[in-house]
């Protein structure tokens, strides 16, 4: 029965040890009571004249705590053999619990330490923006919403992923020396665990993104998450969610995770409409990166007090700073480029293309107009495409499928790749004609046997999916050297569209002249940051990226001025404006081969001279009279990737919602 007891006893005293250094702390203080209580009784009961000098039995209960707590207290101590010798027991005894304080205090605080390093202590903020995942996105993403973010008084940033806390937080200190007022929070944890979510403080958030990570199977991740939020029980409002996913096929797999309530990316189908747009237009790859980031011009919503009762042609020229590129009605509908004698309602805003919303104003005067400068003579009339694309990957028979929709009838493309496809690619095919030729894309001798010099616009993609994403853009730099070099005796016949995986491999292809690139991670970085800013930004951009609507172009100067005559941009919107389209920029021809805006100029000023040549463009946007996209299924393909149809662009509200209203 004893050795039963005293196990018990044992299990118990185990059990409390296990709580930690709370536990281990209250053993030292009730150790240290014990010995001050078992001193002062043996002071007191054996040594009356010692207990009497000292201030009774209390007095010698303090000196023994004094004792016990620091050992040096007794050097000065008088009186008999039988109270120094107890004091010196209290001393000893002191020494020995006070070590293993400071010894439990020193694991305690380092474990602490740790836990706090780790990433894993609860966040209480309110109003931030919740990044979950983890990939090159995100230093795009956090550079963007410090930007967006300047005027702002307080904003903060947290990341949720499982990489460690100091390693995010060095790497972004690196990436992104200087955040202005915003702070970047990192935690430690899977946003696949629901326990790790509620880390964040997901209920007071303002917006949440979901990244794709780079892994094959990341939008499995994505898609797991998106189920987590939305099962989740929010305590209040729910805040914007919006994420990407990277393969069209798992696109309706994301919506229906989503709900009807968030918006879901696809990462795949932006590519395939930037590339065709880009190549076909030079240029329009740096414009759709200036009004996507928030470094430059981008949207603003403005409301419309003292526009209500004129029309959206009237207000063009009505903005000192800023120009008029839409406006979105009280029931949430966003037109882009409307009819110019739509009228504006008192409840509507206009979609105003700006540096900041804090420098939209209206123009006290309407700016001059140079008549005489505008001209009417009629466009350039389309011609046949002959395009040559230098590469093939997953996206290559979606790029074809939606060209044949946009070109006009006659046009040719040539595939320019190691192995021919395996399928039929020009079945489903109306006004485009696919050829074939081999080539091995970093070879000289292999590009200089396609006959270049006869194409009018080059695609150059990176390679297959199987190979890593550095290695593909490291060919696909030596292969765009090449192209340039060519080009230099034939004076440049051709543009040239790249495709990349990383944005760092665009900076250094900017020496090569190449004046459009479509980065594909960095472009949704940019879309997913503005839409968790104003995600009714959305139903614009879907607008944009459509051929069915109001897209953006670069049309010839001479289509609004005569060449060389002085005028200035207010002309300019005034003669795009008689057309029925919108000008929000300008293109100086000679330029374009310098980076970064190759000759980009958005929101110029309006009253500013101006004199374009036969050569420069005009930024506008305007319908460009083809019937709607919508895409059949194209049956060509390469390995498991074959080709899918690329439906309109739509917003993955949902299997069957609208967009966003």
């Amino acid at each position: 029965m004893r050795a039963r007891l005293r196990e018990r006893l044992r299990y118990w005293f185990d059990g409390t040890m296990d709580r930690g250094t709370q536990a281990l702390i209250g053993w030292l203080v009730l150790a240290s009571v014990m010995l001050i209580v078992l001193v002062t009784a043996l002071v007191v009961a054996f040594t009356d004249a010692d207990t009497e000098k000292n201030g009774g039995w209390l007095g010698v209960a303090w000196m023994s705590l004094l004792r016990t707590l620091d050992p040096g207290t007794m050097g000065g101590d008088t009186g008999g053999r039988l109270f120094l010798g107890l004091m010196l027991a209290a001393t000893v005894g002191g020494i020995f619990i006070v070590s293993a304080l400071i010894s439990v205090l020193t694991a305690g605080l380092e474990a602490r330490i740790h836990e706090l390093r780790r990433g894993k202590s609860r966040l209480i903020e309110r109003g931030h923006t919740v990044v979950l995942g983890w990939s090159e996105q995100v230093f795009t993403v956090i550079a963007e919403l410090v930007e967006a973010n300047q005027s702002e008084r307080r904003s903060c940033v947290v990341i949720l992923t499982e990489r460690d806390k100091v390693e995010m937080e060095d790497e972004i200190r690196r990436r992104i020396p200087d955040t202005g007022r915003t702070r970047v929070i990192c935690r430690c944890g899977s946003p696949l665990q629901r326990a790790d979510l509620e880390l964040v403080s997901l209920d007071t958030a303002k917006s949440i993104m979901v990244l794709p990570p780079v892994a094959d199977d990341g939008d499995t991740d994505v898609i797991k998450a998106l189920l987590l939020l939305n099962n989740r029980s929010w305590n209040g409002p729910r805040p914007n969610i919006v994420a990407a996913v990277r393969r069209s096929p798992n696109l309706a797999a994301a919506r229906l995770a989503a709900g009807e309530d968030a918006l879901v990316i696809d990462v795949d189908d932006i590519a395939v409409r930037l590339i065709v747009q880009s190549h076909r237009q030079t240029g329009l790859s740096t414009v759709f990166n200036e009004m996507l980031s928030f470094v430059g011009n981008e949207l603003y919503p403005y409301p419309v007090t003292r526009l209500a009762g004129t029309t959206y042609g009237e207000a063009l020229n009505r903005f000192d700073l800023g120009i008029p590129v839409g406006l979105r009605r009280k029931n949430g509908e966003s037109l882009v480029n409307p009819p110019m004698n739509t009228v504006i309602a008192r409840d509507d805003e206009v979609l105003v293309l700006a540096e900041d919303d804090l420098l939209i104003r209206l123009a006290d005067a309407r700016p001059t107009i140079v008549g005489s400068a505008i001209t009417s003579a009629p466009g350039r009339p389309p011609t046949p495409d002959r395009t040559l694309m230098i590469g093939w990957n997953s996206r290559s028979a979606k790029i074809i499928t939606l060209l044949d929709c946009l070109v006009e009838p006659g046009s040719h493309i040539d595939i320019a790749a190691t192995q021919r496809p395996e399928n039929d690619l020009q079945e489903h095919l109306e006004n485009l004609t696919v050829g074939y030729k081999p080539c091995e894309p970093t070879l000289r001798p292999s590009l200089e046997s396609l006959g270049l010099d006869s194409y009018r616009n080059i695609i150059v993609l990176t390679e297959g999916d199987d190979i890593d994403p550095e290695s593909a853009d490291s060919h696909t730099l030596v292969t765009l050297l090449h192209l340039r070099d060519i080009a230099i005796p034939y004076g440049s016949p051709y543009s040239i569209v790249t495709e990349m995986n990383n944005d760092a491999n665009r900076e250094i292809a900017q020496v090569t002249k190449a004046d459009d690139f479509i980065v594909s991670t960095k472009i949704i970085s940019l879309l997913l940051t503005q839409l968790i800013e104003d995600r009714h930004l959305y139903a614009v951009f879907t607008d944009l990226f459509d051929p069915a609507g109001s897209e953006i172009y670069l049309k010839p100067a001479t289509n609004y001025l005569f060449p060389e005559t002085p005028a200035n941009f207010a002309t300019v919107i005034e003669a795009a404006r008689q057309q029925g389209e919108t000008a929000i920029g300008y293109r100086i021809a000679r330029r374009r081969d310098e980076p970064p805006t190759y000759g980009i100029f958005l929101n110029p000023a309006k009253t500013a001279p101006l004199s374009l040549s036969e050569d420069d463009a005009i930024v506008v946007l305007a319908e460009n009279g083809r019937p709607a996209v919508n895409m059949p299924a194209a049956r060509a393909g390469h390995g498991t990737g074959g080709a899918e149809a690329v439906p309109p662009f739509s917003s993955g509200r949902g299997p069957s919602a609208p967009g966003p209203s």
